[in-house]
């Protein structure tokens, strides 16, 4: 009886220290255990105190009454399958007949405290079934990223709150924006975007008006960097004019014909030949309040400055251009056309903010909730953002801290990727050499033709 009591004393220490120590071993160990057993005892009871439940069928209290029978009680959804997971458990759903996705949606909240899990969230998988996510823990306490196959243009970049990989697709969502306070993690999400695609053969250009600090040490691998307004107005120009060109030799190869199959039809860069596909370009602008701002009335640079990257906002993606801006605060108090421009980006990811306004710049025309959760990241939440998209879904992530140095040695150890545009050529950063020897570049990889 002695050795039980010592070898469950062992157990539920070991529990104690793993659940404070390493959540996700305890998990693995104790608590998806726990969490089934628990959701198994408790799934009818829960789904009628939620209000998850619908009458029974006019068959069946028609036969009760002739059967002189107990009236039948609520039906409950049909539990179809409980999958237990490295970060949690997920359910999936049979609905009845007259209920909908977003009761389940509603009803995360009670039903994360009546299965005393840490976190629910609810999808639509198909007509007349959800999957309910429910993490065991809070993954973006201690970020770990799990091994993500990252793919062209599509890299992960953080952990979303189910413990998913977010990843920043940008055939997906070609354009984004970014805010954040200041110390809220927005530079250390974007050196993770920049450390991620350095290994990929995409053109980087930069845009960092506060004389190149921030993307500055990245300029191995950048094809271009502009770090003045009157150097990024002249970028910006080139970058339309380059995507001139490529619509032109779209153009040429559309092969529009009555034998030629549709598949064959060129639209955008992935459809043109191997041989003639022009290297995607990523654009990062670092602060888009200092090439917005303008102490002049009617300054023609900065309307240079708009008129391109509403351009290319609206017309980019085809032409294999994509936008990262990032800011502190991107509203109309930026001056004209910035609404325009945010109109087309799809993308909006906000860190810790200072004010609800600033929320409701990002998140104001997608979601009231996406709003209400950028306002509630604590300050000792560094990182932690909402991601928010076009279709009025969000979700909260984390990114890992990427440092300056884990960025800069990526960029170097890829520099040779770095592809020769020729109409950004003048454009393409000289490195700084150490005292006493001649400023170099890096040997860039010719571009395809």
């Amino acid at each position: 009886m002695s050795w039980l009591l010592i070898g469950l004393t062992l157990v539920v220490g070991l529990a104690l220290v793993l659940r404070w120590r390493r959540p996700a071993w305890y998990w693995l160990a104790f608590g998806a255990v726990f969490a089934i057993i628990r959701i198994r005892i408790r799934y009818a009871e829960v789904m009628t105190a939620c209000q998850l439940t619908v009458p029974a069928s006019r068959l069946r209290l028609r036969v009760a009454r002739w059967m002189k029978r107990e009236i039948p009680r609520q039906r409950t959804p049909r539990l179809i399958r409980v999958t237990p997971m490295r970060t949690g458990v997920r359910l999936r759903i049979k609905m009845r007949p007259g209920q909908d996705a977003f009761e389940f949606a509603a009803a995360s909240d009670r039903l994360r405290h009546s299965f005393a899990v840490h976190q629910v969230t609810s999808r639509e998988l198909k007509p007349g079934t959800v999957e309910i996510t429910m993490t065991g823990y809070d993954v973006l306490d201690h970020v770990r990223m799990p091994r993500a196959k990252a793919d062209t243009l599509k890299v992960p970049v953080a952990l979303r709150e189910d413990g998913r990989v977010h990843f920043r697709d940008y055939r997906e969502v070609p354009h984004s924006v970014t805010v954040g306070a200041t110390q809220s993690g927005k530079s250390v999400y974007q050196r993770t975007v920049i450390k991620e695609l350095a290994a990929q053969r995409v053109a980087l250009v930069g845009i960092d008006c506060k004389k190149g600090v921030e993307l500055g040490p990245f300029a191995r691998r950048f094809s271009a960097l502009a770090d003045s307004p009157d150097d990024a107005a002249d970028l910006l120009e080139a970058l339309v004019s380059r995507m001139e060109g490529i619509y032109d030799v779209i153009r040429r190869e559309q092969r529009i014909s009555a034998d030629t199959p549709t598949a064959e039809i060129a639209a955008n860069i992935w459809d043109l030949p191997e041989h003639l596909r022009p290297v995607p370009v990523v654009l990062t602008i670092d602060e888009i309040a200092e090439l917005a701002m303008s102490t002049k009335r009617n300054d023609p640079r900065r309307e240079r400055i708009i008129r391109a990257l509403v351009r290319l906002a609206q017309l980019g993606r085809g032409a294999g251009i994509f936008l990262d801006i990032y800011g502190q605060r991107f509203g109309s108090e930026l001056g004209d056309g910035i609404t325009m421009l945010r109109a087309q980006l799809s993308g909006r990811v906000v860190h810790r903010v200072n004010d609800e306004s600033t929320a409701k710049m990002a998140f104001g025309d997608i979601s009231p909730h996406a709003v209400f959760a950028a306002t509630q990241i604590p300050n000792e939440r560094r990182g932690m953002a909402v991601v928010g998209y076009s279709t009025g879904k969000w979700v909260r992530v984390r990114g890992p801290h990427t440092t300056m140095r884990q960025a800069v040695t990526a960029c170097n150890k890829h520099a040779h990727l770095t592809p020769d545009i020729p109409e950004l050529a003048r454009f393409k950063p000289v490195l700084e050499a150490a005292p006493g020897k001649a400023p170099t570049t890096v040997k860039p990889v010719a571009e395809a033709a």
